[in-house]
């Protein structure tokens, strides 16, 4: 992708950690601006197969997180290292594959690189079923994480989406992850007292290969791969965006989110079950309120923070709560009190701060470069998941559930100290500009011009695909300046 940036002497983009407003809409319609505001049947059949595609997967992952520390405990062979180690492996298989993942359905085709993961998937999950030691089980779990179709998801579907309803597409694919993860919490334990975790494995197998039929006859073809800088990878803006302070703060916060989520499994079931007699196939009774209760937590926060701007106090304040409920679960020993109300803490912040970092890290991304910017952070992501299962049985397996609730307290709470010590908010908004003609002896002198604009502080061309992204300050930008450049149209 070659692309061309605006020179600007203005500070860095990623000198801010909120969400500003959206972008400020003329009053007047223009004849550049295009009138359909909402998604055609062809976006919409691509969009919900595809979330459907991805949020099955993800449950497929997410599903033996609440009972796998139990089953797991009984296989030959196995010790708290390795426990967690089954539980967390797949993030390390998925932080290294989803951007190579990525690069091959550039060059492969879209469908055929989901075909190929979906199908690793299943097979990963077979292998689990079949096992009968623990390294088996790390095996599956390995080969489940292999099937890394993140990237080409989301790239398939900014392929089969116009500019102007991208964002709405990746808002819907982001809320079924969540879905799943919940749902996930929600079933697991009912399954494992019907099915066993066996045969949820099996289960878990079936549901990818189902994705299939769906991803070739519902999904539409797209007309072409489109390399677009706002969703795929670019490995020459990789320094910039780990050179950037802000968003490495976000990443090695995903990454804290995730390692302490996966500590919690390696330790909570065990002691639901040991200290406080609660059957593995009863968790569920648990589970349920607790998540449905922390969105009444969770609320409001989240409106502190939209309302407000107050992002950096809010994720603190979440940061806060999800200690707290690290140094509660040691205190409850078997009192079902205290894990309630250590498990609904944590979730509150957890919930929380889930819906925040995704669209923090897309705001602060470099003008063009979101693909990018949210590869690595989903690296993170996913290595937390690793370090969180792989750390927290070996704390676990040392100290016993207290060693995995601390190590936990002991990460989120240098997370918190990098987020009081961040510098106050600058709230930018991105706008992207269809470039009717050009290429790239022009890019210079247009990103000069747009630079000259009130408000425009960053911006990135690419000439082959025909589009300009800008990063804005919304109270200094207006929209209908960009009228004055004819070759330019608002999507």
């Amino acid at each position: 992708m070659q692309s061309v940036r605006v020179p600007s002497a203005a500070p860095p983009i990623a000198a801010s950690f909120g969400i500003g407003p959206r972008l400020r809409r003329p009053a007047r319609s223009s004849p550049m601006q295009s009138p359909e505001r909402t998604m055609n049947p062809s976006e919409r059949r691509a969009v919900i197969s595809l979330a459907a595609i991805f949020a099955l997967r993800m449950l497929g992952l997410f599903m033996v997180l609440p009972v796998l520390a139990v089953f797991a405990r009984e296989m030959p062979g196995s010790t708290p290292a390795l426990a967690g180690l089954a539980m967390g492996i797949y993030g390390l298989t998925q932080a290294l594959l989803q951007i190579p993942f990525g690069s091959l359905s550039d060059r492969f085709g879209r469908k055929q690189v989901i075909t190929a993961g979906l199908v690793i998937f299943a097979a990963g999950s077979v292998v689990a079923a079949l096992a009968d030691t623990i390294y088996g089980v790390i095996a599956g779990r390995a080969l489940q994480g292999a099937g890394a179709i993140a990237a080409a998801v989301l790239a398939l579907t900014a392929d089969l989406t116009r500019e102007q309803q991208r964002t709405k597409a990746m808002a819907v694919i982001g809320m079924s992850i969540g879905a799943s993860f919940l749902v996930a919490l929600m079933v697991a334990p009912v399954l494992e007292g019907w099915i066993g975790v066996a045969g949820m494995f099996w289960l878990i197998a079936v549901l990818p290969l189902a994705m299939l039929p769906i991803l070739w006859w519902v999904t539409p073809d797209p007309v072409r791969l489109r390399r677009d800088g706002e969703v795929a990878f670019s490995a020459a803006l990789l320094g910039r965006i780990l050179g950037d302070g802000q968003l490495l703060r976000l990443n090695a916060g995903i990454f804290a989110l995730h390692l302490s989520l996966t500590a919690l499994f390696v330790a909570l079931p065990l002691q639901l079950v040991d200290m406080a007699g609660i059957a593995a196939d009863r968790h569920w009774q648990i589970y349920v309120p607790v998540l449905v209760l922390s969105v009444a937590g969770m609320v409001p926060l989240l409106v502190v923070a939209h309302r407000r701007h107050r992002y950096r106090e809010t994720m603190a304040a979440a940061i806060v709560l999800m200690i707290a409920a690290e140094l509660v679960f040691p205190a409850a020993g078997g009192s079902l009190a205290g894990l309630v109300v250590g498990l609904w803490l944590f979730f509150v912040g957890f919930n929380a701060l889930e819906a925040m970092l995704p669209s923090l890290v897309s705001r602060l991304s470099p003008a063009g470069s979101r693909g990018t910017t949210l590869g690595v952070y989903n690296t993170f992501e996913f290595s937390g998941i690793f370090v969180g299962g792989l750390a927290g049985g070996m704390a676990y397996g040392a100290f016993g559930p207290a060693g995995a609730y601390l190590l936990a307290a002991l990460v989120l709470g240098a997370w918190l100290v990098a987020v009081v010590g961040a510098p106050p908010p600058r709230l930018l908004d991105s706008v992207t500009l269809l470039w009717r003609s050009g290429g790239a002896a022009d890019a210079d002198e247009l990103l000069a011009r747009l630079s000259e604009l009130p408000g425009v502080e960053d911006g990135t061309a690419v000439p082959a695909e025909g589009v300009v992204y800008l990063k804005v300050d919304p109270d200094a930008f207006d929209p209908s300046s960009t009228d004055a450049f004819p070759e330019l149209a608002r999507p």
